[in-house]
């Protein structure tokens, strides 16, 4: 999630925090012997036990290079460097992170609202005829929303031989008595095999895995008389186009977790103690984090909104919309669509004081 200055300062005051900026003078990490000294703004070493503390617990990471420590201890953005990669990678204050994850799953509930529109307009741009952008990219959110594909990126793909809608290659799919079968290598090395009944996007895809194009990216579009390989901005901005609101890829996958955690939770038995709790709160998670292509780390970070799990503790579950599962479904289609989604939706809605807690100490990637 993005913030503008302006909202960066609003948000962190209503907190009681005030806005870090890794642009103003900071605290400096230097190497000293095996271990490190800390510096403050005006290059000093730093002797108060409390401030040295509170450096070390954030944890940064001995591999960041250029790294920033925020003098304040109450700054929304609290540590930024380098990793080995190049990348730039920040690590926020605990009540900043809550402010972001309470965002985060309160705009998956407004996109979950969105949905039926959503999928409406991309039923429609399936049913194009041609070869065009539209029905190109339609297909791709609808392989999103069947499959839970990442966005993914070309440079990523060949940096890293791994693939999400935008990268697949032709031969990461085929046909197999009217399933589509994809088997590619997924992000964090995992190998990824999903089955989908879809006949619409399978009609598109025979098309495209026979166009005589020298580009092997299996989505791609024609523009008059040339062939564009599609990217996942082109993705995101079709979702934007169709939904008139910022909505993501990552949207789906955060929202499909979110439902079958929430079904995972709904059939199963009240547990007798907090450590058949916790054991039951894995396996949820895990069975989400094999849909989802993740660890089961990510999937309870990321993806699944906390609040089902407090909900689920106070006997709240989506239980009484269990015996419509697959009612409103079309053939292809999760069975979670329809009945259960709104069901998830009216849950989550109902009990808007469940706020969603972040994770201590989490780190969050520029």
């Amino acid at each position: 999630m993005r913030y503008a200055e302006d909202d960066i300062g609003e948000a962190a005051r209503r907190r009681g925090l005030r806005r870090g900026d890794p642009a103003a003078a900071g605290i400096t990490r230097v190497r000293r012997g095996r271990g490190y000294r800390f510096h403050d703004p005006e290059g000093r070493p730093i002797t108060d036990p409390e401030v040295v503390r509170r450096c070390r617990a954030l944890a940064v990471p001995p591999a960041w290079r250029d790294v920033w420590i925020c003098p304040h201890p109450d700054g929304h953005l609290q540590a930024v460097g380098t990793d080995e990669a190049g990348r730039r990678q920040y690590i926020y204050h605990q009540e900043w992170q809550r402010i972001r994850e309470e965002t985060k799953y309160d705009r998956m509930l407004d996109f979950a609202e969105r949905l039926p529109d959503i999928r409406a307009a991309v039923g429609a741009d399936l049913r194009r005829a041609g070869l065009g952008r539209e029905r190109v990219l339609a297909a791709a959110v609808r392989l999103v929303d069947l499959g839970l594909f990442r966005a993914g990126n070309r440079a990523y793909a060949e940096e890293n031989d791994t693939y999400g809608v935008a990268s697949l290659l032709r031969e990461h799919v085929r046909r197999r008595r009217g399933l589509l079968v994809f088997s590619y290598p997924a992000k964090g090395g995992r190998h990824r095999t999903v089955e989908l009944a879809e006949p619409d996007v399978a009609r598109l895809i025979a098309v495209l895995q026979r166009r005589r194009t020298p580009g092997q990216t299996l989505l791609a579009y024609r523009d008059g008389g040339d062939w564009r390989e599609i990217r996942s901005e082109d993705v995101n901005d079709y979702l934007r186009e169709t939904s008139g609101e910022d909505f993501t890829v990552k949207d789906f996958r955060t929202w499909h977790a979110t439902v079958l955690a929430a079904v995972g939770l709904a059939v199963a038995a009240k547990p007798a103690s907090p450590t058949a709790r916790t054991r039951l709160a894995a396996h949820v998670t895990r069975e989400v984090a094999a849909y989802l292509g993740n660890t089961m780390a990510v999937a309870r970070a990321s993806y699944i909104d906390p609040r089902v799990f407090r909900l689920f503790d106070e006997g709240v579950t989506v239980a009484a919309a269990l015996p419509g599962l697959g009612r409103d479904s079309d053939f292809g289609e999760l069975a979670t669509q329809g009945a259960v989604e709104k069901a998830v939706l009216k849950m989550l809605r109902t009990h808007p004081e469940h706020r969603a807690p972040a994770e201590a100490g989490a780190k969050a990637p520029g």
